[in-house]
C-alpha cells in the first residue's frame, strides 16, 4: 500500500509515522514549505514536494490534513487518480469528495495532537466514513493498524464529536491558560493546579461529568462568587466567569 499525504503539520505527523511504523509505505509529503514536507518526509522515507502537480498518480491512498478552510481549493489541484481519497477533519463531510473521486472517506482520530509529543494510538477513538463498502473495508485496514478503537460515524454525528473536543479539550486547556495567570497573581507556578486537575480529570472515569461536578457555582454561592468577580480584572474572562457559573448552576438543578 502507497500512501501520499497532503499536509505536513500535527495530525499528518503523527499519522504519518505511526503508518511507517507499521510497515506502511508513505510514498510522498506534499507541503506548501520544503522544510515542513522535509521534516516529515525524513522520518518516514518518502519523498517530500511543494508542488501540487508533482502528486504522484499511482498512489493507493490519499490522505488529506488541512485546514478545513483550504482542503477544497486543494481538490481542485490535485491530479486525477484511482486512489482513495480520505480526510481526518471532523467537521467537513464526506460529501466534500463527491465532485473529485470515486473512492473517498474520512479518518477522523478523536486526539489532541502535538508536535514532538507521543499519541497514546491504540487507545485513540478513529471514527471512520466511506463512499461505498470496498472503500470501507480498505479504510478500516487502515484504521486498525493504528487502533483497536475504530467505528462507523456519520458526517452529521461527527460533528457534535468534533464540538465535543472542542469543550473537552480546546476550551478546557484555556482554562488551564487563565488558571496559570491567575497562580502568577500568588506568586506560584502552573505545577500548583496538577494535583487537582489530575483528580478531576480521573473521577469522570468513574462518575459523570454531572456527578463529578464541585463549586460554589452548584448552589451559586453569590458571596464567593463575587469575591472572585474582584479579583478578575479582565471584562471578558468576568463574563466568561459569570456565564460558566450560571450554566453549571442551572445545569445542575435540571
Amino acid at each position: 500500500m502507497k500512501i501520499v499525504f497532503i499536509g505536513a503539520g500535527n495530525v499528518a505527523s503523527h499519522l504519518a509515522t505511526e503508518l511507517y511504523k507499521y510497515g506502511v509505505c508513505i510514498s510522498q509529503i506534499y507541503s506548501r514549505t520544503m522544510e515542513s514536507a522535509e521534516n516529515l518526509a525524513d522520518n518516514t522515507q518518502a519523498q517530500a514536494i511543494t508542488n501540487i502537480k508533482e502528486i504522484a498518480v499511482d498512489a493507493d491512498v490519499y490522505i488529506f490534513c488541512l485546514k478545513d478552510s483550504v482542503l477544497e481549493d486543494i481538490l481542485l489541484q490535485i491530479p486525477p487518480n484511482k486512489g482513495l481519497w480520505i480526510h481526518t477533519s471532523g467537521s467537513i463531510p464526506i460529501s466534500i469528495f463527491e465532485k473529485f473521486a470515486t473512492s473517498y472517506g474520512v479518518l477522523y482520530p478523536f486526539q489532541t495532537f502535538t508536535k514532538g509529543r507521543k499519541t497514546e494510538w491504540k487507545s485513540t477513538p478513529l471514527f471512520i466514513e466511506a463512499s461505498d463498502d470496498k472503500s470501507f473495508e480498505q479504510l478500516e485496514s487502515i484504521g486498525r493498524k493504528l487502533s483497536d478503537k475504530v467505528s462507523f460515524l456519520s458526517s452529521e454525528n461527527r460533528k457534535y464529536i468534533h464540538l465535543t473536543g472542542v469543550f473537552a479539550c480546546n476550551f478546557t486547556n484555556h482554562m488551564y491558560v487563565l488558571a496559570e495567570h491567575f497562580l502568577s497573581k500568588a506568586g506560584l507556578s502552573f505545577e500548583a493546579a496538577l494535583p487537582l486537575i489530575d483528580e478531576t480529570a480521573q473521577k469522570v472515569h468513574e462518575l459523570s461529568p454531572l456527578q463529578a461536578q464541585t463549586g460554589p457555582a452548584i448552589r451559586f454561592d453569590e458571596n464567593i462568587i463575587n469575591k472572585h468577580l474582584e479579583l478578575i480584572d479582565d471584562t471578558k474572562v468576568k463574563e466568561i466567569y459569570r456565564l460558566i457559573s450560571e450554566n453549571i448552576h442551572q445545569t445542575k438543578k435540571d
